[in-house]
């Protein structure tokens, strides 16, 4: 199975929140905000963080962002799964393994 047939969950020690039109996301450590690791999200990335639910594909992400933003399905891909990776290195989402969510 191809990475861009499995599906992605947000770690749950994150706090996200809709400020001024960007998303921000902090960590959550022992009980208090990190703010030294404030992660942003413009328009197109934050639509992926609300599509993030460990039931959709990365290919069906791609496809929801292809149909939005009128780009090209491979284009989609490409950068929905770079991004995808960029948070996984950052510990903001996992892959979800076989059988679990």
């Amino acid at each position: 199975m191809s990475v861009l047939d499995k599906a992605f969950v947000k770690d749950d020690n994150l706090m996200a929140r809709n400020i001024a039109g960007e998303t921000l996301i902090v960590p959550i450590r022992n009980s208090i905000g990190d703010l030294n690791s404030i992660y942003t999200l413009n328009e197109v990335g934050a639509r992926v963080w609300q599509l993030i639910d460990g039931q959709r594909s990365v290919n069906q992400i791609a496809a929801a962002i292809s149909a939005e933003y009128t780009v090209e399905d491979s284009e989609a891909a490409t950068d929905v799964l770079e991004l995808l990776d960029s948070m996984a290195e950052a510990g903001l989402v996992r892959l979800v393994e076989e059988g679990t969510a």
